[in-house]
């Protein structure tokens, strides 16, 4: 089994799965359908096309920087002032960084990472306004989805690392296997993504947590005390 391996970082992320309304909040990792959906428009599918193919991809994700929740409260009237559009507060996850991992089929995989490198749809991590900060693919990989998400390097960015602690305990959210205890279920598994009859089926899903080591640690409490050692001084 092959694992692609996935980096989804930005100013803002969206990850909801059960916004309704006037209310549009936010998970606090991406969700499984958001990354569905993501691996979809990267190969130029319309909504209302099938996607059977990625319905069997195992999907896990890693919270290497959580950021914070942020809240966008927006208002909009017509064009001529007459009419108010309801009120409405939307969620974001600002500063956040994850590491996230699909395992398939080597040659689906690759060819999903052909697709993030020449997006025929442009990327945006769970809405249209919150672009990627740099590429989304890391490459597909052997090995399993416990490998990458426990032995990836952390992919915090480098001012987070700085403040952080030379060991960083870090969550880990997947799939679920047969005979494993679930910690949770959401409404996270897509069926179909036709604006006219969306629909999703309930995902259950396995949380725990590992600790990866903070190498920027160390370097920054020697800058600290010999702030030119970093300079080779």
């Amino acid at each position: 089994m092959s694992v692609l391996v996935l980096r989804l970082a930005g100013p803002l992320q969206s990850w909801g799965s059960s916004s309704r309304f006037a209310r549009r909040g936010t998970e606090i990792a991406p969700t499984k359908s958001g990354i569905i959906g993501l691996l979809a428009a990267a190969r130029g599918m319309r909504r209302t096309e099938p996607f059977t193919d990625l319905l069997g991809l195992e999907f896990g994700v890693r919270l290497d920087q959580p950021g914070q929740i942020l809240r966008d409260f927006q208002t909009a009237r017509s064009l001529d002032g007459r009419h108010s559009a309801p009120l409405t507060y939307r969620f974001y996850l600002s500063d956040a960084a994850f590491l996230a991992a699909v395992s398939g089929e080597p040659e689906l995989l690759h060819g999903l990472a052909e697709a993030l490198d020449r997006p025929h749809f442009p990327l945006y991590l769970g809405r249209r306004s919150c672009p990627p900060a740099g590429p989304v693919n890391l490459g597909v990989h052997d090995g399993t989805l416990d490998d990458v998400l426990t032995g990836w390097p952390w992919l915090a960015a480098e001012w987070h690392r700085r403040k952080a602690a030379r060991t960083v305990r870090l969550e880990i959210i997947r799939d679920a296997r047969p005979g494993e205890p679930v910690t949770e279920t959401l409404p996270d598994e897509p069926i179909s993504f036709d604006p006219a009859h969306r629909q999703h089926t309930w995902r259950s899903v396995l949380r725990r947590h590992v600790d990866v080591t903070n190498d920027l640690a160390e370097r920054a409490a020697v800058a600290d005390h010999d702030p030119l050692s970093l300079l080779g001084g």
